[in-house]
């Protein structure tokens, strides 16, 4: 499946938040969008899956456009990770992922077997199946993070739209939940903040800032330390990593200084240790 934007402007009351944005996500592909707070990188999506209306462009989902869409034939093909899920009533894990299987149904119709065996699946893929009867509200961040994932697989969508999915995720569940849309091989657009998990995944990248699209490529065109320097206002070094052969970044902390940055790391100056003097125990 494929999704198109055309210079798409969306506005808050007082501001403009997207800026013509123009992107395609090819059949298959895991494209990334990268930028800073505030850059417009939700706006965008929720653009795309329907909960801003844009003020101006076209969306387009297999060339169709979005707006002759019914809501729920878009929700057939394609599925939404956001960063934040409230629920204003209490509801058991099993129940929030079974939302999942809404739009295969007609009104009044009831689960079946085949749903609740698609909904264990899918909890099964994000490792919280012992998890099912738990109330929603009890788990951690991170633990509602892979439930609303876990959701959209129900959906069996042939898309699926992340929003930072890996926010609240401890290392381990960042990397099981980027493998686990990786090996989907769906069409996947995702809103990341991590650059080294976006040069790992992602085929290819968008960089928007202050609402503008203003770079595209893959991860090696675009992940740079020039583009780092000018996005993110951070100083970092981009190299290739010796196992796995896929870029690395590593930050320079604040505390490194300027006057050190053409220096070779061995030449650096280390501070000294501190010297603590021996204490004498009273093993009495």
């Amino acid at each position: 499946m494929d999704i198109v934007t055309k210079e798409v402007d969306v506005s808050v009351p007082t501001k403009r938040i997207v800026n013509e944005a123009t992107i395609h996500v090819n059949d298959g592909e895991f494209v990334g969008l990268l930028g800073p707070n505030g850059s417009g990188k939700s706006t965008l999506l929720k653009s795309i899956y329907r909960v801003m209306k844009r003020d101006s462009g076209e969306i387009l989902i297999d060339d169709i456009p979005l707006d002759v869409m019914h809501l729920r034939e878009s929700a057939l093909k394609m599925a939404v990770v956001t960063q934040h899920n409230y629920y204003n009533f209490e509801f058991r894990v099993e129940d929030v992922v079974m939302m999942g299987r809404t739009p295969h149904k007609k009104a009044m119709e009831t689960d079946n077997e085949e749903d609740r065996e698609i909904v264990r699946n899918a909890l099964k893929k994000v490792n919280m199946l012992e998890f099912a009867d738990r109330a929603f509200s009890s788990l951690s961040g991170g633990e509602q993070q892979r439930i609303i994932l876990a959701r959209a697989l129900a959906q069996q969508t042939p898309c699926l739209v992340l929003d930072e999915p890996t926010n609240h995720l401890d290392i381990e569940y960042q990397l099981e939940v980027l493998d686990i849309v990786k090996s989907l091989h769906c069409t996947a657009l995702c809103a990341m903040h991590d650059l080294n998990l976006a040069a790992q995944y992602c085929d290819r990248l968008y960089v928007i800032k202050d609402g503008r699209i203003i770079m595209e490529g893959t991860p090696e065109e675009v992940i740079t330390e020039d583009m780092i320097q000018e996005i993110y206002n951070v100083k970092a070094a981009v190299s290739r990593h010796p196992k796995t052969g896929l870029l690395n970044i590593a930050y320079y902390p604040a505390f490194f200084s300027k006057a050190y940055d053409d220096e070779p790391v061995d030449n650096v100056r280390k501070e000294e240790p501190i010297s603590v003097p021996d204490i004498a125990v009273n093993h009495a």
